[in-house]
């Protein structure tokens, strides 16, 4: 019998987490959390300034991300977070080891366009080149899927499941069932 995953939506600032993540648990059935209400006040504070997030700002926050996808182990979830260098992955991981990392990837000019429309959000532009900086793609040995972010959100977080599914098949187990989305 299939275990459920806990998923982790990574990427980096304005590859579309925040809107892929609740559409992928959706369609898997399972719930999601926004990474970014991990932060404490301190981050926000820090990024809406424009001013990178150092690694021992970090921790706490991917502990708070790595305790609720424990609590999921088994049950299945969604969560986002940047997860932009392995050893945030590996802290995640250690908290949950059955995490899958779904790395929304595109190009710098397609996402800094994004980020350029999108209203009420603490990250600014500016830190765009940070992202990227720090950004290490998934290895070959981590649990994961790259999904190119051109298109809908519909058609990435297709994407998304297909990759999934793939992934699952690939580890020789059951791929995950998606829900059909309600029609309300």
């Amino acid at each position: 019998m299939h275990t459920p995953h806990v998923v982790v939506v990574m990427g980096v600032a304005g590859t579309g987490k925040t809107t892929i993540g609740p559409l992928l648990a959706a369609r898997l059935g399972v719930p999601y959390a926004e990474g970014d209400d991990f932060h404490p006040e301190a981050n926000i504070a820090k990024m809406s300034a424009g001013t990178p997030l150092t690694d021992d700002d970090r921790w706490p926050w991917l502990d708070a991300i790595g305790a609720w996808a424990h609590g999921r182990s088994g049950l299945g979830g969604v969560v986002s977070s940047s997860a932009l260098k392995r050893s945030y992955r590996e802290r995640l991981r250690s908290a949950a080891p059955g995490l899958v990392f779904v790395h929304l990837t595109g190009s710098r000019e397609l996402i800094e366009d994004r980020m350029s429309h999108r209203q009420g959000h603490f990250m600014p532009t500016a830190l765009l080149d940070s992202q990227f900086a720090t950004l290490q793609p998934l290895g070959a040995d981590e649990a994961g899927v790259d999904v190119d972010v051109a298109g809908s959100p519909a058609e990435i977080t297709e994407r998304a499941v297909q990759a999934l599914r793939t992934l699952d098949a690939a580890d020789g187990g059951a791929p995950p069932s998606p829900q059909q989305p309600s029609s309300h």
